[in-house]
């Protein structure tokens, strides 16, 4: 990575500089499914999305519940210039105990999208994707997806924020 493209990067308009505008404090409602169409719980999410690294990442700690129980967690999102593609390394009480899922995806012009993977209790791993979209400056929507080893997508939580300040 030369100095020049990650400060391309951080002009308007670019993938750094879009990363940026997610920096902020958010609150909203969290929706998590265990099956399609089947809602498992809802409940108020807080965040804190903050730059580190002079820009070239952010981190996106949040906390809330799930069925009346404190959950918590942090993700780092970045934008990695070299093979043009987004990272995620993600951490939480919930969904990842012990483990940190690494994802990545590439660059197709419709927003923040990243594929990881875990372990089953048995069987083949299942795949994890996370969208991130920003439709307005004020409203943030994280989504995860569940994917079966045989390719079934299904929405597994979805987080609607809106900007706290």
């Amino acid at each position: 990575m030369t100095r020049r493209s990650f400060e391309e990067s951080r002009q308007e308009g670019g993938l750094h500089h879009r990363l940026g505008q997610l920096v902020g404090e958010w609150e909203g409602v969290t929706r998590t499914w265990f099956e399609a169409d089947k809602l498992a719980d809802e409940s108020p999410w807080r965040s804190t999305i903050r730059p580190v690294l002079g820009g070239r990442f952010v981190v996106h700690e949040y906390e809330g519940t799930f069925q009346g129980k404190p959950l918590a967690g942090m993700a780092i999102y970045g934008y990695h210039l070299d093979p043009d593609r987004f990272e995620m390394a993600w951490v939480d009480t919930f969904h990842t105990g012990t483990g940190i899922m690494f994802s990545k995806g590439p660059n197709d012009g419709r927003g923040y999208g990243v594929l990881g993977s875990y372990e089953a209790p048995s069987g083949p791993p299942w795949g994890w994707r996370t969208d991130i979209q920003q439709p307005a400056p004020e409203q943030l929507i994280i989504t995860h997806y569940n994917i079966s080893p045989e390719g079934q997508e299904t929405r597994a939580v979805e987080t609607v924020y809106r900007r706290k300040r």
